[in-house]
């Protein structure tokens, strides 16, 4: 369950950013000012507002340990605030005044990133708030960015629709060219960096123009390039979603819309859990509490409405309540034994490194280096029927079998339903939607054993011996089986 705790109503502007620390939350706006609450109970401090920008502000957040408080703004500086007393401890301004569209300090509080509207990203250190970088990054506007959780990557999102992957001297490690149709609007990354041997990896979110939020992995092996892989695209809201956040477990990632709702997922299975609308106008920002159970969002209202998740007020309230909620979609999805393989990604999803693992997993290990050699990816893998895997060169009639069972298998697993084998096509090993009987006394999906005979194979496709005609009989016991069982699922 999901409630609203109260309703902000003090800036005179649109609201453009908000962010917690552990004891306070910090929302800015159009209005130019920033504005300090105690979390206590929601009562604005003595300082607050704060006012030293000459425009409005576009961006906030807290520094880890909750002492600093940064801003930006199109005024082209980037404002660092005590968080216990409001005065400015530093002005970190843009070498060419560039309007500042959005700031990201590193987790361990060492170097400070703004993105600008000609195209570069400046980075400052953090402890000496010197400027060790300006770089261009992009012909288009830098609206988004965020450190990796070990503060050695850097991500930017354009207007253009790329993100794109650096590291702190601002050389290109990756780039996702059009992540998101029409721009990107925001990006964060989960807290949590995930070491498993040679292999570095984070999750990352990033939402756009395109009304999707989408959730990729980054990693990165020894001696290895960068990559980034698609794991969930979310597509709930039906207008750009224009900010994103992951709670700080990970677990959850929030969502603020044009539609103007907020949208909470399962950040590991990618499900909704709920929808929440209250605002009566754009959602522009979203964050969540590091130590309780909030979601604060703001909106182009006027408004800040800080939402409490389950029933608890203790940080461990927090979790059993999002683990609550997100617990019910995983009971749901994740039952039977773990899928192998990359198990967080669909099939569709794998890399050739996935189907690759995969294969050893199932005890196929010969088959890595035909797979290798022909670059089969996860849709490949999908698409792969009895045709298909001779033609990679798998002789066996046996081991080309026990193949075909493992992908069938693999693909029922994750559609969480596992039809009997006889109502699957022997070639392309769907679901028959009207099955035939050929000559050879095996059904078949229509479509695909005429595709077959077209292709000038007159021969079995389950026997390989001669077909002796290529009349095809409709199975009509079969369809009615198949239909039957499609309606007890």
């Amino acid at each position: 369950m999901v409630s609203i705790i109260c309703t902000l109503r003090d800036h005179t502007d649109e609201l453009s950013g908000c962010a917690f620390s552990p004891s306070l939350l910090a929302t800015c706006s159009a209005d130019k000012t920033l504005r300090v609450y105690n979390t206590a109970d929601f009562s604005e401090l003595p300082f607050s507002p704060l006012s030293g920008h000459g425009y409005g502000v576009h961006c906030c957040c807290f520094s880890s340990c909750g002492s600093f408080l940064l801003s930006c703004s199109t005024d082209g500086s980037v404002i660092v605030w005590s968080s216990g007393t409001g005065e400015v401890v530093a002005v970190l301004q843009h070498p060419s005044r560039s309007p500042l569209r959005v700031c990201s300090l590193a987790l361990d509080s060492s170097l400070v990133l703004a993105g600008a509207c000609d195209g570069t990203v400046a980075l400052w250190d953090f402890p000496s708030k010197t400027l060790r970088r300006c770089s261009s990054v992009s012909e288009a506007s830098v609206v988004a960015c965020c450190f990796s959780p070990c503060g050695q990557f850097v991500v930017t999102g354009c207007t253009n629709g790329d993100l794109k992957l650096w590291d702190v001297d601002i050389s290109l490690l990756h780039a996702e060219k059009d992540a998101h149709d029409l721009g990107v609007t925001c990006c964060s990354a989960a807290p949590q960096l995930e070491v498993d041997g040679c292999c570095v990896e984070f999750r990352l979110a990033s939402c756009g123009q395109d009304s999707q939020l989408k959730i990729w992995i980054v990693s990165q092996r020894e001696g290895a390039a960068c990559i980034m892989t698609l794991l969930h695209t979310l597509t709930s809201h039906s207008a750009p979603v224009l900010s994103c956040a992951f709670s700080s477990d990970g677990d959850l990632v929030v969502s603020g819309s044009v539609d103007k709702s907020v949208a909470i997922y399962d950040a590991n299975l990618g499900t909704l859990l709920n929808t929440l609308k209250q605002h009566n106008r754009y959602v522009t920002a979203v964050a969540l509490s590091p130590t309780k159970p909030w979601i604060a969002t703001g909106s182009m209202d006027r408004t800040v409405n800080v939402w409490r998740i389950g029933d608890g007020d203790s940080r461990t309230g927090i979790y059993l309540a999002v683990n609550c909620l997100a617990a019910e979609s995983r009971q749901t999805v994740c039952q039977g034994r773990k899928l192998p393989g990359h198990s967080r990604l669909l099939v569709a999803d794998w890399s050739e490194q996935d189907v690759q693992t995969w294969l050893r997993e199932e005890g196929l290990e010969e088959l890595v280096g035909n797979f290798k050699a022909n670059n089969i990816d996860g849709p490949e893998l999908s698409y792969l029927n009895k045709e298909t895997a001779a033609e990679l060169g798998i002789e066996s009639v046996g081991l080309r079998g026990r193949l075909l069972r493992k992908i069938e298998a693999l693909k029922a697993e994750q559609s969480g339903s596992e039809a009997p084998d006889e109502f699957l096509c022997p070639i392309t090993r769907e679901l028959m939607k009207d099955p035939v009987i050929a000559a050879d006394g095996y059904s078949y999906e229509r479509e695909s054993i005429e595709s077959w005979i077209r292709g000038k194979n007159k021969t079995s496709p389950m026997t390989n011996l001669p077909l002796q005609t290529t009349l095809l009989t409709p199975n009509r016991s079969l369809k009615m089986a198949i239909t039957r069982w499609k309606t007890s699922q």
